[in-house]
Formats: structure tokens, sequence, C-alpha cells
């Protein structure tokens, strides 16, 4: 059964009975699961993945929470700037999405295919009585989470209103960034602070009720553990808590193992410790065997991970590839919060673009067979938490459905680090910064610096002449008062190693 739908027109969507990739709906960005339709061509350079209901939704619509006109399907993703400012706000939940939305052009209404299809009538988890949606806009304080919003779900027993998407909150649930379950709990419980912080986005929690792990003080916030990159899709019936902790820390311990099929040691001699060392190995990522050694070319980059080289590490000198020897151990398969599946070691001397650090790069990556997203291995060997000279309070991994701005270089991303102190943000480019490099032939190192390095009032970069700005990370080489853009050291795209 094919569908030709009005987003993609080149080719025909083809159903599936029960696609189980978990994929994200073009239309909803939920994860597919169940019945689908979507693109297999080839040539098709993105994913039309659609749940049969947002494969068939109509083109119009006449609803209830706007009686004047008839609203007509669109999709915001082709939106950009003050048009996606404009549309991309839904007047019911407030919120503002990429996904598909019925739209008035005449009043400028807008509405969520979610809050399109929502019933009149509801039995939610977070309530004992039935919910009725009211479609008159209707301004009130939600009783379940104490934020203001319109068109509530009212008990008319109770006097209790909610939101919608506060109805949809389920008793329990799993993330993937914990090894329990959390339960809805009322935000006086928990054992933390006064103002807990969220361990997701890294931010206070102000709400009457969160998502909490009693046995690890483990607080986020409602919204934020629903988010398809957070939640964890399993049967939570069939889960105890008591296995939970053993199984993670089983997968842990498959992904973290080393794999023949990545690093096949050759020869090895035995140290002066009485350890075993390979000093000759055949990696995946090269046609020849690499040596062990400690002579370090000048100004050579890993071949791996695209850094300056340390001793000791792996080489073949005939065809200048070089390895470092924790490069050469890493795991073929890991797991990581970016993604919802497991994510595979591969190597790409091509660049690749990766979707964490937004950056071009090469070598060893860590690849998605599912979405085909690529991630460079500096960006997922990253820890959850960081502790940098930087800044001087712990930053945590913050993933959020809103942009962030790197205080460092003022990139906006949703996957940054954020110290739940103070309002300090760091992107993944500026978190993955080499703390030494080399910059052409100078004789040597330039080391990241985060201030001035004098109180002179005027700054400038000694390679472009241009002004700096004293706010930004620069290189700087102390031995000869040198210092440098960062981008003029690094280059346009630092993490791609240009091969002879």
């Amino acid at each position: 059964m094919e569908l030709q739908h009005w987003r993609h027109w080149q080719h025909p969507l083809v159903f599936n009975e029960d696609e189980r990739s978990g994929r994200l709906c073009y239309g909803c960005l939920e994860p597919v699961f169940g019945p689908s339709y979507s693109c297999i061509e080839s040539d098709c350079d993105e994913y039309y993945d659609h749940h049969k209901s947002c494969a068939e939704l109509p083109l119009g619509l006449h609803h209830p929470s706007h009686l004047n006109h008839p609203l007509i399907l669109f999709d915001i993703k082709r939106y950009f700037d003050e048009e996606y400012e404009k549309f991309s706000k839904c007047d019911v939940c407030g919120e503002r999405s990429n996904e598909y939305s019925y739209c008035c052009y005449r009043c400028n209404f807008n509405i969520h295919i979610r809050c399109s299809s929502l019933s009149l009538t509801i039995q939610t988890e977070v309530h004992d009585h039935q919910l009725t949606r009211v479609w008159k806009l209707l301004k009130f304080t939600c009783d379940f989470c104490g934020k203001e919003g319109n068109l509530p779900y009212l008990c008319a027993q109770c006097d209790f209103g909610i939101h919608s998407r506060c109805a949809a909150c389920p008793r329990i649930l799993k993330v993937y960034r914990h090894n329990h379950p959390l339960r809805l709990t009322p935000s006086l419980e928990v054992h933390q602070s006064d103002s807990p912080i969220c361990l997701l986005c890294v931010r206070k929690v102000d709400t009457l009720c969160l998502y909490y792990c009693s046995r690890c003080d483990f607080v986020a916030h409602l919204y934020c553990a629903m988010l398809h990159w957070n939640r964890e899709y399993i049967n939570l019936q069939e889960l105890k808590e008591e296995q939970s902790t053993e199984s993670k820390s089983e997968d842990s311990e498959l992904h973290q193992s080393f794999d023949s099929e990545i690093c096949k040691v050759k020869k090895t001699t035995v140290g002066e410790d009485g350890t075993e060392i390979a000093i000759e190995i055949k990696h995946f990522s090269h046609e020849h065997d690499l040596k062990l050694t400690d002579e370090i070319p000048n100004n050579t980059k890993c071949n791996g991970c695209v850094q300056y080289i340390l001793s000791p590490f792996y080489s073949c000198t005939p065809c200048s590839f070089f390895l470092h020897k924790s490069c050469s151990k890493l795991p073929k398969i890991k797991c990581h919060p970016f993604d919802s599946h497991p994510l595979t070691l591969s190597y790409q001397q091509a660049s690749f673009f990766c979707n964490i650090c937004c950056q071009m790069c090469n070598g060893l990556k860590y690849n998605c067979q599912i979405s085909k997203d690529n991630y460079n291995v500096q960006c997922i060997l990253l820890s959850n938490t960081l502790t940098l000279a930087c800044h001087e309070h712990r930053l945590y991994l913050s993933m959020t459905n809103s942009l962030q701005k790197c205080s460092s270089c003022n990139f906006e991303s949703y996957f940054v680090f954020r110290c739940s102190t103070c309002e300090f943000v760091l992107d993944f480019k500026c978190a993955t910064l080499p703390q030494a490099t080399w910059y052409n032939q100078h004789e040597h190192p330039f080391n990241l610096c985060y201030t001035p390095e004098d109180d002179s009032g005027e700054y400038y970069c000694d390679i472009c002449e241009e002004e700096r700005d004293p706010k930004q990370w620069f290189y700087y080489c102390p031995e000869c008062n040198f210092p440098a853009h960062r981008d003029c050291i690094l280059g346009e795209n630092p993490n791609v190693k240009q091969h002879i």
C-alpha cells in the first residue's frame, strides 16, 4: 500500500504494518513504532517516516478552538526567522514546536496536530475522575504543575484544571540518563534543597510536581523527562527496579568491552612491570599493521580523533597514519544520551558533519544505523559532568527543546554543558577545544586562555591583526607574547585532518 503525501511529492510513501526502528515521525516528532508510512527510495536525502495517523491527516480542518475559519495543515520546518516565530507557537498549549500544525492565515492562529486531536473527555493517570476539554480560550492556573495556560481540561466534581500535556504525564517513566524508573512526586517531598535542579536540563525545578527517583535523589522536570530524546520507551510493567540497575550495568560493560573486530594484536612484549604490551596491531581503520612508537613527528595529528599526537602511539610510517593508543581501544558499540539507539564505531577519511558540535570532522566516528546521524568521537567520549579551568563550578550535560547560548562563543545549541549554580553555558565545540595546540612553524605550543593576558585594554590577534574581544577565549604563546584568535590558530575545520 502506497500514499502520495503532500509534504513529499517526489516519491510515494510505503506502508509498513509494524515499524520498529524508532525513528522520529516527520509530522509529530515522536518515535515511530507500529503502523507507519515511509519513503524507501535510496536517493532521498531525508527520512520521511510518518505514523499512519500523521500521514493520513486531513489537509483542512474545522476545529472548535477556532470556529471563524477553516484551518490548513502546514509544515513549520519550511519556515525560518520571523515566519518561524510567527507560526511555530501553538495557541492551545503555548509551546513552540517543529511538528505539523493547522493554521488560519487570516488570524495567525496556529494549533499543533497533537493539540488539534485532543479528545473532548479523557481519563488520565494524574487524576481520579474523567476530565472534560474546554475549547474556549480560558486563562487558568494548572493545578498539577502550577503554571498558567489556556484551554484546560476540567474536572467538574473537584474544580480541578490541568494542561493537556500535564494530563499526558504517566505516573512512572524511564529516562536514558538514569538507571531507575522515575515517579511523579510532589516537589515538597524531594530530599534535595528547597530549589531542586533538573538533572536533564540543569535548571531549577519550580513546578508543583516533578519526576523523582528517591533512591538516588534524581530530579527531572515533567516535560524534560517526556522529551523523546530523554525518555526511554520500554514496557515498565515488566521492569523491576531491582533488575534495572543490573541490566544497565551489564549493558555498560557490553558496550565498553574490547572487540577483536576493531583491533587485533599481532605482536606483544612484556613491560618492566610485567604487563603485556601490544607493540604491533591491525586496526580496522587502516589497511596496514600499525607499530607502537614514542618518536613524535612535528605537529602530527591522530587520524582517529584528529588531535595532536601524544606518546605512545601506533603508526604506519609509509602512509603517515597515526593513531593514539587510547583511540585504538575504543569500543565498537556505545550507548549515549544523544541517541536512543546503540552507536557503532566506524572510520571515514572524507569529512562528515557532527550532529552535536555542528562541525565538519573526519577520522573515527560513532554512527547511528537507524537515523544515520554521525558523531565525532571527541563529543561522544566527553563525560556527562565536566570540571574545567574556565569555570569555578562543575558543568552538567543539558539537553532541552530550546536553544541555549554558549557563554564562550555565543553559538546556540540544544545540547550544552550547563552550570547549576550560575548561568554559564558551554557548547560542545568549546568543550572539546584542545588545551594546547601548534600553529604552522611556530616553535612553541599555544595554550588556550580564558581571560585577557594583561590589563592594557587593547587586544589584537597577532595573526590576522584584527581586534580581539577580551570576553572571548583565545590561544596564547607566553614565550613570545603571541596572542591569537582561536579560529586563526585552529583553522576553519580543526577536526578535519588533511591526508597526503
